[in-house]
């Protein structure tokens, strides 16, 4: 890659933001991933984009790498969950409770989560997992 594709976290969250192609950021992303290995957030944002380009099994091998240098974080944890739920597996329930624990702790994370929940169903609004992580997390029925 040349040195102008090189971006940092940041670069690669406002062009996700501006709307960059999600084929774009992968490539970003996974360069990034290679650069910045012990990054829990860039591993999060490689699940992320993963999800939302419909490839649940490299969500999953990324998601599980941003837990395991970051167990507390609770969207890599709802990354995690939607990639097992998107790709077939059991034992989401821990995943979805520590994140719903870290939530009702802080009120500003609540909110990053929300939005970022809202952002996925409207990138992609057919995403079944999403719709019933949301109904868990964020409705009071949940």
């Amino acid at each position: 890659m040349s040195e102008s594709t090189l971006i940092s976290l940041e670069e690669g969250i406002e062009l996700y933001k501006k709307g960059e192609s999600i084929d774009r950021l992968l490539i970003l992303f996974k360069d990034l991933c290679q650069r910045e290995p012990k990054n829990p957030t860039a591993w999060s944002c490689m699940a992320w984009l993963y999800l939302l380009s419909d490839k649940p099994k490299s969500a999953l091998k990324s998601a599980q790498k941003s837990i395991k240098l970051d167990s507390r974080s609770p969207q890599a944890r709802i990354n995690l969950a939607l990639a097992m739920m998107d790709s077939g597996e059991s034992g989401i329930r821990l995943h979805i409770e520590s994140a719903a624990q870290i939530m009702a702790l802080n009120q500003e994370i609540r909110s990053d989560i929300e939005e970022n929940i809202l952002d996925g169903l409207a990138r992609k609004p057919d995403w079944k997992s999403l719709q019933r992580v949301k109904t868990w997390l964020l409705t009071d029925e949940g």
